[in-house]
């Protein structure tokens, strides 16, 4: 069943596309430090510039993440973070702020939540999309039904290692956007990124129309220009979750929170 009516993150990449200009992905873990430190975090990142907030649900065995975010998964445990409570941290700040989010995840704690009302519950609270990192495309059918019939976008993640059979398969699934992985491993920030991701990024284009988002280790605003020179979106986490665990003091973490993201944002804006 096709999804009814057009999404947020389809309407947001339209209107980017229409004025020329790319988008800022950021990805903060739900419930770390703490829940209503994190809906602090959300509005602060909305403010300086982010066009969609990836919400990590936490878990424990977070096994594409790398240390940084791992840690975050960890915290956001400790502080009861779980699917209800990331759920309502959405509802309660769509209430005030028009940001779009998609939340990203593993498939273990969806599962276990029930598929058909995990879709339920993430369209009644005003999540735009879902992104299941250990979920394969071709056991993904259930889950998407789910998702479709509540218009909600399912994203999936490809890698430098994908040949054009698991493009086309992908894309053919795929809806809101193509995350593409910039590098083989894990999740966190790094000093450069492969020059191969402008031809990667062509190749894809040839299966679909989706735009196509790069993230895993983009950490500055150079790395997020270059980046948006071939893609539509830069996706940034691991540099954020890393200025979130390491300030002391709320308004000292929004404060370089902000003007990090602020700088993320003049960068992709850069001709």
């Amino acid at each position: 069943m096709a999804a009814k009516g057009k999404n947020r993150i389809e309407s947001l990449f339209e209107r980017l596309r229409a004025d020329g200009r790319k988008a800022l992905i950021t990805f903060v873990t739900a419930g770390d430090p703490d829940i209503p430190t994190s809906g602090r975090i959300i509005r602060e990142l909305e403010k300086s510039g982010a066009d969609l907030i990836e919400l990590g649900i936490p878990f424990s065995d977070p096994m594409a993440d790398g240390p940084t975010i791992q840690a975050s998964s960890e915290r956001a445990l400790r502080s009861n973070g779980h699917i209800d409570e990331e759920l309502e941290l959405v509802r309660e700040i769509r209430k005030e702020a028009r940001y779009r989010s998609s939340l990203f995840g593993y498939y273990n704690p969806v599962f276990n939540y029930g598929l058909k009302r995990f879709a339920k519950e993430i369209r009644a609270a005003g999540a735009d999309g879902v992104l299941i990192v250990d979920l394969p495309a071709e056991e993904s059918d259930e889950l998407k039904a789910e998702l479709d019939r509540n218009s909600v976008d399912l994203i999936f993640l490809l890698t430098p290692t994908s040949d054009e059979n698991r493009m086309r398969l992908v894309a053919s699934k795929a809806s809101g956007f193509i995350y593409f992985v910039s590098v083989t491993g894990v999740t966190g920030a790094r000093k450069s990124l492969s020059t191969d991701i402008p031809a990667y990024v062509r190749r894809l284009r040839k299966f679909t129309n989706l735009p196509i988002g790069v993230g895993f280790g983009i950490s500055t605003p150079k790395q997020a220009r270059e980046v948006c020179k071939s893609a539509d979106a830069a996706v940034v986490g691991s540099a954020i979750v890393n200025i979130i665990a390491g300030m002391k003091g709320p308004k000292k973490r929004m404060g370089e929170l902000g003007t990090f993201v602020s700088g993320l944002k003049r960068g992709i804006s850069r001709p």
